[in-house]
């Protein structure tokens, strides 16, 4: 009976919750317009210490907020009995499910190690300064939202349609800018090769994901007179060896991850293979970027605006002034 009641007493308290936040204006990118957050929200409490977390899923994957919140309860009884990070990655699939509930324990961990996230990552934190984000429109519009940035890297969506008119656009509106373009999937080759040329010229830092996940074979041995950087092309570190051979930069998301843990090993990889890293994010609250910050540190580029998409951000947000981002305050997580 005692032992029964000792356990009892150290399980873990688990809440999992969908919600949803509002966009302030409708975000387009190739083939999707976003106007809101389907979030999975993730408390685990312990020992009177309780770590959180949040992610927005892969859309390109399917993922929801039902989806996940079913998909989490799945493992709700391993949890309360104990399971850690690594026990995660074998039962959960990559996505927004095992990202959440990741991250979660990291701030768990850091909470109950009176630390920070990084500190137990082994990570020394400096600024950070993020790209704010210019969604698909006309490139008139293009321009006076690039104009408005906060900060001098700013990142603009692109799709098949349009490319050199709208970026040029935006070149113009933000000469000293530095500029990187993502396509999310949106060209074919002869479009890249036509268009990288002059995408050079304009004095573009980098292309991301211009061919479609499972369609850039065509990039092995191609030479890119602007650096190309994988986005859906590589979830985790399984697909990092052809993403390796086709692209000289990854994006790592935590969504795509299925969280910090398995990011930071990504990151790790890249690093000691030569490719640079970008950390970006599916748009979320401060939570869901806090995790991001730490990623960050290993990146030469930080994609972290997406709080700032939202009508409203969560208690204890991160700022956002001039492109710096803040540290998370321990209050939100880490």
């Amino acid at each position: 009976m005692n032992r029964n009641i000792a356990r009892e007493r150290r399980m873990r308290q688990i809440t999992f919750r969908r919600e949803d936040w509002k966009l302030r204006f409708p975000f387009t990118i190739t083939d999707h317009v976003f106007t809101g957050v389907e979030a999975l929200y993730v408390e685990i409490a312990e020992g009177g210490h309780t770590g959180r977390g949040e992610a927005s899923g892969v859309y390109y994957l399917g993922e929801n907020g039902d989806s996940m919140l079913a998909q989490a309860e799945t493992v709700r009884a391993a949890l309360e009995a104990g399971a850690g990070r690594r026990e995660l990655l074998s039962s959960l699939p990559v996505g927004g499910v095992r990202n959440a509930i990741d991250c979660a324990l990291w701030d768990l961990e850091a909470k109950q190690a009176g630390k920070r996230v990084w500190e137990l990552a082994d990570i020394v934190p400096d600024e950070t300064y993020t790209f704010g984000t210019v969604g698909i429109d006309t490139p008139e519009r293009m321009a006076a939202a690039a104009r408005q940035i906060d900060g001098d890297r700013i990142k603009v969506k692109l799709s098949g349609e349009q490319s050199v008119e709208r970026i040029s656009a935006v070149r113009q509106a933000r000469p000293g800018a530095r500029i990187v373009v993502d396509v999310n999937q949106g060209w074919s080759f002869e479009q890249l090769e036509a268009l990288a040329p002059k995408f050079c010229e304009l004095r573009i830092d980098m292309i991301e994901q211009p061919l479609p996940r499972g369609g850039d074979e065509a990039l092995e041995g191609y030479q890119s007179p602007v650096p190309l950087c994988a986005d859906e092309s590589c979830l985790d570190r399984s697909e990092f060896e052809a993403a390796a051979r086709r692209y000289q930069m990854i994006n790592i998301k935590l969504d795509k991850t299925g969280g910090l843990t398995e990011a930071l090993e990504l990151a790790r990889l890249a690093r000691t293979r030569g490719l640079e890293l970008m950390v970006g994010n599916m748009v979320g609250t401060s939570l869901a970027m806090a995790p991001g910050y730490v990623v960050a540190q290993l990146c030469r580029y930080a994609d972290l605006d997406g709080a700032l998409f939202l009508e409203q951000d969560r208690e204890h947000a991160m700022s956002f002034e001039n492109g710096r981002v803040s540290p998370p305050d321990p209050a939100l997580w880490g």
